[in-house]
């Protein structure tokens, strides 16, 4: 298995980009922009595009997700509880972005749903409380799990935007991801790899 993660964007979203070298095939978690560069990784390896998967529908977690499907093809998918979401363009205005324009989705993953990919298999964990659709992905038998802005090291994501539930987030991470084991490594949607143990014991908000 092939793992790289790349800061992309302005925000610095770190977009994860997997490839299986046994049958080719490729998946990309959050493109959050530069779609052109992060298709460059996947034609160096020699891998087919599979899946572009989102954690939630937030413009900097999606930006580079159009180009990157034109250039390479790939089904975009997302949790449907965050529809709404893509479809709002505003949001990037918040930031000082304009003329966002988000993906159109090609299907829908719901919880304990598992994403195969050669021999790679993704199972989709709910984690609500950023938005209302945000999901983890736990890539199966590795010990790794991917939680967009759920988590981060040392804290967590915001809850003060439309649809955000500070109770909700806390409650996704202590029932959803804390049981997941203290030695499954998390990749979050910004900022350093941390441990589900490292923020057990020493996250402020746990």
């Amino acid at each position: 298995m092939i793992l790289e993660y790349r800061e992309v964007g302005m925000l610095m979203t770190n977009c994860y980009l997997l490839g299986d070298e046994t049958t080719g095939e490729g998946v990309a978690i959050d493109p959050g922009d530069n779609g052109a560069a992060l298709a460059e990784f996947f034609r160096s390896h020699g891998l087919t595009l599979k899946y572009i998967l989102f954690t939630h529908g937030h413009f900097d977690h999606v930006m580079g997700a159009g180009q990157l499907k034109e250039t390479l093809g790939g089904e975009i998918l997302v949790h449907p509880d965050d529809t709404p979401i893509l479809e709002d363009t505003s949001f990037g205005g918040l930031f000082g972005i304009s003329g966002v324009k988000k993906p159109e989705p090609d299907g829908f993953f719901e919880e304990h749903d598992i994403i195969e990919c050669g021999a790679m298999k993704f199972k989709v964990i709910r984690t609500p409380g950023h938005t209302p659709g945000s999901v983890s992905f736990e890539l199966v038998d590795q010990g790794i799990v991917f939680v967009g802005d759920t988590l981060f090291a040392g804290s967590i994501g915001r809850t003060d935007f439309p649809g955000g539930s500070y109770e909700q987030l806390i409650g996704s991470v202590r029932e959803n991801l804390f049981p997941l084991g203290d030695d499954v490594t998390v990749f979050p949607g910004h900022g350093p790899q941390t441990t589900i143990g490292q923020e057990r014991r020493y996250n402020p908000f746990f």
